[in-house]
């Protein structure tokens, strides 16, 4: 079949095949809490990418590619001193998200990718390394199936980041966002 009959039969937001397309259904969420992606190129039409459902989900969200070559991610502007940055990413020895209180609203950054991918960001990210890591509760298992992950803890994007905003934001949030996992 010729590419351009395959591109037109694909949903421009969310890359699926139009018969599987599903972002007339997914909610918009007004947040104080602002999300902030640090998507791997490689991710960004990957269909099983979960990220774009956070993007499509969250009008204050925003997704910022990386890993291109030649090409350096363009972080100026992630946050402002009205807000409070948290990298969330399950570090050795970083801090339960919930445990500490803000006294300004959060802008969550989350590495969007393969585990390999994710784990990269804050280390070459030298901007990021001033940010402090924040991680999830232990929590249920991933229901994720389309890949397989490293460890029983870990998560896709989009199931950590409804966990992280059901902390910040409220348990509807997360119950809304999961919907759309699922």
């Amino acid at each position: 079949m010729p590419r351009r009959i395959l591109s037109e039969a694909r949903c421009e937001q969310c890359f699926l095949r139009r018969e599987y397309c599903y972002c007339a259904e997914i909610p918009r969420l007004e947040l104080k809490t602002r999300v902030s992606l640090i998507m791997h190129w490689t991710e960004f039409k990957a269909t099983t990418n979960t990220g774009r459902w956070v993007r499509l989900a969250l009008p204050n969200s925003e997704t910022r590619l990386r890993g291109e070559k030649d090409r350096l991610v363009d972080l100026n502007g992630l946050w402002d001193e009205t807000r409070q940055p948290l990298f969330l990413f399950p570090q050795e020895n970083s801090p339960v998200l919930g445990t500490i209180q803000y006294d300004r609203p959060v802008t969550l950054i989350v590495p969007d990718g393969t585990w390999r991918q994710a784990a990269k960001v804050w280390r070459r990210e030298p901007i990021l390394r001033a940010v402090p890591c924040v991680r999830l509760p232990e929590g249920l298992p991933s229901r994720y199936r389309l890949r397989r992950a490293p460890q029983p803890h870990c998560l896709s994007t989009l199931e950590a980041i409804a966990r992280a905003l059901g902390i910040l934001e409220g348990k509807a949030i997360e119950t809304a966002l999961l919907r759309v996992f699922d």
